[in-house]
């Protein structure tokens, strides 16, 4: 079902649900004017939802020698002697 197909149901839904006069013990057309409404209303969203699914990020698999190229591995010692952060005017070696 299309767009122009939902909307020209809920159009005849409406008309049958809304314009229409008529009274009958067997049928009772409010009703059906909604439920084909709801019909056209369906068809609307389900055609929407097959024209844009939703999209999936892809995800990117390296060959692991690629991987390895870039891998960045932590280094054993950082520093030879321990980093003073102490402010100047604090330290009291100077």
């Amino acid at each position: 079902m299309r767009i122009g197909a939902g909307i020209a149901l809920m159009t005849a839904g409406a008309i049958i649900a809304f314009a229409v006069r008529d009274t009958s013990e067997r049928l009772n057309l409010p009703a059906l004017g909604i439920i084909i409404m709801l019909a056209g209303a369906a068809g609307i969203w389900l055609s929407y939802r097959l024209a844009n699914p939703r999209r999936r990020e892809e995800t990117t698999v390296l060959k692991p020698e690629v991987e390895r190229q870039y891998s960045v591995a932590p280094h054993e010692k950082v520093a030879e002697k321990p980093i003073d952060v102490t402010p100047t005017h604090l330290r009291e070696d100077v």
